[in-house]
């Protein structure tokens, strides 16, 4: 008996493993994937994914690729090998040319002079030192000093080709090669080789992991060979064939990515297979191959497996707010349509298309009625009533189960139509225990097992057609519902009548469910209609019109123990607080399916929310939903495109709030988003407005960027948030404010035609446009040597008193750095700051500061900044802006936002960028 415990525990362990992850997304060059063979994979503490490719590094936030190009002398240099996290979020990574970091849109070379040749690991240590493995040996990064490590001195040795790299406690640090495993104190660097004693052992690994005291390395033909640091002892540890990629949860789970196998979770402990995931060819949400060339489980329980020649694919995310019912492994209900539920204390009936389930958990009992048992397997209601179950089916007439023998019995054998062959929809009981039930047949209703009633459109008024629907609200009355209306059941008489409803109500429509919630109102739930709500009086009643529910097949509702509505649909569930707020739910959140039936949700004793779906039976319950864990990342605007222009980052002011200017007028502002919960698009959902545009929250499913055209010229706010989440609001503040002027352009055209100088004006502009970067600084800098020669002021600041530095010097100082301005071009990187060119020309920053402050005349960034739009211009003038976009030269040029380079233009040139491109255009024609 422990011994079947034991497999059954292990059994839901296994299942809970494999549930997790049974649905993939596959990404490919469709989604803007431009490189189909994925290396390296490593997710950021913002919620990027970060892929490196063999030819580009890509950053995806779930919908949207931002493409990272790599520079490099031929194509199979460009090759990512790896990537890691750096402090303050950076991003470094490793190709077949060296080591790499990303600033903001630019790659930049880490030590190019000495690391310049291929690199497979890098990992740092939490305390300033990154050690980087490549086949030049270990490197050693700290600050800016690099040391080189030779793992043999011969360095030509494969010993020196580093694959993996591993640190233990005992301050040592493990390096696999080509040539065995070696390890290094970290105090003297001392190089220590460890070989196996069976000759037949692999010595060539591809990869390392460490659990505890154990190395597991990972090899190219022979799986996995495990390594004792305490004994100093290998063995084999598993075949899995070639080991692409290994890690792990640091705490007992190895993750294992094959070439030709596929992917495994393995229990380091126990040396078992907990998890395995394959290509099934007949499946179309698996692993779409088995040649995983990158594998990470990340922090969220996502798993990214890189392919080979195919893409990327990924687990889609669930956030855990909705359990999927399971009791046993063996009774999997995902592929069950659940059509009715009764919850008990210790019990529950599920019936379902395909038959009914009796499942007792306080007994042990779980047993299900198929076709040896049922007439009809499509269970249509059911219903608990004196310690019984009643069931209706679909073409098989009704039935009771006894829970105590768990056996079925037929309910009226002496009526076959409908109670043997025929259809019965609904049962439920009145105030005064009769029992009604809602048949193909017309309305029953039965008194400790004998008809008292049996309603047909011939002998009443009830409606012609199937009943569908009864319910009894907190006055007693009975509301019966056909396909052809409703009427009602007098309480004092017992009959039926159509002639109470008022002039504009919901009675001469098909209801499929009626609910009364805590403040006495009724809710009805018409066919393909709008949810409808009255008091009981039927005095005040309206239409539930402008929700997200609009357009969707409403199928059941109920109320929680908090108010709250839950609405099921053909396409969602939605939690509605009775006013404005809607909520929706949906697969990123737990709930397996969007499609439902027209199951009523039954709420337990505990509070708990029952629901049957099209793909089995799942819960929850308020206390859940109010303490679940936040999203792991906040919503954010990734990127705005203007004009169909290249995708820009935003600034980040602050947390949740962005700005961009615009600058002109834009005929199509497009802004991307995204909430990096990285489920399928589809089940995305947002809500938006534009202040002063609209009004209400305007509802955005499926989609990540939306578009806004011809904006006036003003400055605008973009407000976003998470589906029916006030919480996660953030906004962007567009400034198109100073396209105001463009407007006016037309009657300033008329006014310079009619004072005849508008022509004299742009042929001054256009000379002034052609001169190159050369030319422009010459004459730049010859207008500032003038300003020197007739200034008398220098030298007088006080601050500057006890600075030795002569007016001679200064000339020279200045000639030296308008040679490294023109020679190296400093300028065009973003961040160069005063010290850097201090640095440069080996003199003191005060000196420099003084150069450009006294000497000058000028600040250091006014300095750089000429350089900057003479570099603009040089790149204008021979054509580069036909090939870049406006946004690509602005980075090329050194500046640092775009906002930033239209206003110095602007103040320097007097005309726009636009403006300016437009004048050289005509001035060459």
């Amino acid at each position: 008996m422990r011994s079947i415990l034991i497999y059954i525990l292990f059994s839901l362990l296994s299942y809970t493993l494999n549930c997790h992850a049974q649905t993939f997304r596959g990404i490919s060059v469709s989604d803007g994937l431009p490189d189909l063979v994925v290396n390296a994979l490593y997710k950021d503490s913002t919620g990027y994914l970060w892929l490196g490719t063999s030819s580009s590094i890509e950053r995806f936030d779930g919908v949207h690729f931002k493409h990272y190009s790599i520079s490099a002398t031929n194509e199979k240099e460009k090759e990512v090998n790896v990537i890691t996290g750096m402090p303050n979020n950076e991003v470094w990574f490793g190709n077949n040319a060296g080591l790499w970091r990303i600033n903001g849109d630019e790659l930049e070379g880490i030590a190019p002079d000495v690391i310049n040749s291929k690199v497979y690991s890098l990992l740092h240590d939490g305390a300033g030192h990154l050690y980087v493995g490549g086949e030049a040996g270990l490197f050693i990064i700290n600050e800016s000093k690099v040391d080189q490590v030779l793992i043999d001195p011969n360095i030509l040795s494969v010993a020196n080709t580093v694959k993996g790299l591993a640190l233990d406690n005992k301050g040592n640090l493990w390096i696999a090669t080509l040539h065995g495993l070696y390890s290094m104190s970290l105090t003297d660097k001392a190089i220590k080789a460890y070989e196996p004693l069976d000759g037949e052992l692999s010595v060539s690994y591809n990869n390392i992991y460490m659990i505890g005291s154990v190395l597991y390395l990972g090899t190219l033909e022979k799986g996995i060979i495990a390594f004792d640091t305490e004994t100093g002892g290998f063995e084999y540890y598993m075949d899995l064939g070639c080991i692409t990629s290994l890690s792990g949860d640091q705490h007992d789970l190895l993750y294992v990515g094959t070439n030709g196998n596929g992917i495994y979770f393995i229990s380091a402990k126990d040396k078992k297979i907990v998890k395995r995931i394959q290509h099934d060819p007949n499946s179309r949400e698996g692993l779409r191959s088995n040649s995983v060339y990158s594998l990470l489980v990340d922090r969220d329980g996502i798993i990214w497996a890189g392919l080979f020649q195919i893409g990327l694919d990924y687990s889609l995310y669930q956030h855990e707010l909705f359990s999927v019912y399971q009791h046993l492994p063996e009774l999997d209900l995902k592929y069950f349509a659940v059509r009715a539920i009764e919850i008990g204390e210790n019990d529950k009936l599920i019936g379902t298309r395909d038959g009914l389930f009796y499942i007792d958990e306080k007994r042990g009992i779980c047993k299900d009625f198929r076709s040896s048992h049922l007439r009809s397997q499509m269970i249509m209601c059911s219903y608990a009533f004196n310690g019984k179950y009643y069931l209706g089916t679909y073409g098989g007439g009704m039935y009771v189960l006894d829970p105590l023998t768990v056996t079925l019995s037929d309910f009226e054998p002496q009526i076959p139509n409908p109670f043997i062959h025929g259809q019965v929809f609904s049962i439920t009981s009145d105030y005064w225990d009769n029992l009604w039930i809602g048949t193909s047949e017309g309305l029953f209703c039965y008194k400790d097992g004998e008809q008292k009633f049996h309603y047909t459109s011939k002998n009443s008024r009830l409606p012609e057609g199937n009943v569908y629907k009864i319910y009894f609200d907190s006055t007693h009355r009975g509301w019966v519902c056909t396909e052809n209306g409703m009427c009602l059941i007098e309480s004092s008489s017992d009959r039926l009548i159509t002639d109470k409803f008022p002039e504009g109500f919901i009675h001469k429509k098909m209801i499929r469910a009626i609910y009364e919630d805590s403040q006495r109102n009724l809710y009805f739930i018409p066919d393909k209609s709008s949810l409808f709500v009255s008091d009981l009086i039927l005095k005040t009643f309206k239409e539930i019109t402008d929700t997200p529910l609009d357009g969707r097949n409403l199928q059941f509702i109920i109320e929680d123990d908090e108010h709250w509505l839950w609405i099921g649909t053909s396409d969602g569930l939605f939690r509605y607080d009775k006013g404005e707020n809607f909520v929706s739910y949906n697969f990123a959140d737990g709930v397996p399916t969007s499609i439902f039936l027209g199951c009523p949700p039954k709420k337990g004793i505990d509070g708990t929310l029952w629901f049957g779906s099209s793909q089995g039976l799942f819960y929850t319950n308020t206390k859940r939903i109010n303490d679940a864990k936040e999203y792991p990342y906040t919503l954010q605007i990734t990127g705005v495109s203007v004009d169909n222009t290249s995708f820009t980052s935003p600034v980040k002011r602050k947390k949740g709030e962005y700005e961009m200017a615009l600058n002109s007028y834009k005929e199509e502002v497009t802004i991307y988003f995204s909430d990096f919960t990285y489920t399928d698009p589809k089940y995305m959902s947002y809500e938006y407005k534009m202040e002063g545009k609209d009004i209400r929250w305007i509802p955005l499913s499926g989609i990540s960027k939306i578009s806004f055209y011809n904006m006036s010229a003003d400055k605008h706010v973009f407000k976003l948030r998470r589906a029916g989440n006030p919480d996660s609001e953030i906004c962007l503040l567009l400034d198109n404010s100073s396209s105001a002027g463009v407007y006016w352009i037309p009657v300033l055209i008329v006014i310079v035609v009619i004072l005849g100088g508008g022509y004299c004006f742009y042929r001054w502009r256009i000379k002034k446009a052609i001169l190159d970067t050369p030319q422009f600084l010459s004459s730049s800098e010859e207008a500032i040597s003038e300003e020197i020669e007739n200034d008398d002021s220098l030298l007088s600041d006080d601050k500057y008193k006890s600075c030795n530095i002569t007016v001679e010097d200064c000339r020279e100082l200045t000639e030296r750095l308008k040679a490294i301005m023109r020679n190296d071009k400093p300028y065009i990187d973003p961040k160069l700051k005063i010290i850097d060119l201090a640095e440069t020309l080996d003199v003191p920053p005060y000196k420099l500061s003084y150069l450009f402050n006294q000497y000058l005349k000028r600040t250091f960034y006014d300095y750089v900044n000429d350089y900057r739009i003479a570099e603009f211009k040089y790149l204008v003038n021979k054509g580069e802006h036909k090939t870049y976009t406006l946004s690509a030269m602005i980075e090329k040029c050194g500046f640092i936002s775009r906002a930033s380079f239209f206003r110095y233009f602007k103040k320097t040139t007097g005309m726009t960028p636009n403006e300016y491109i437009n004048t050289l255009e005509q001035g060459k024609k």
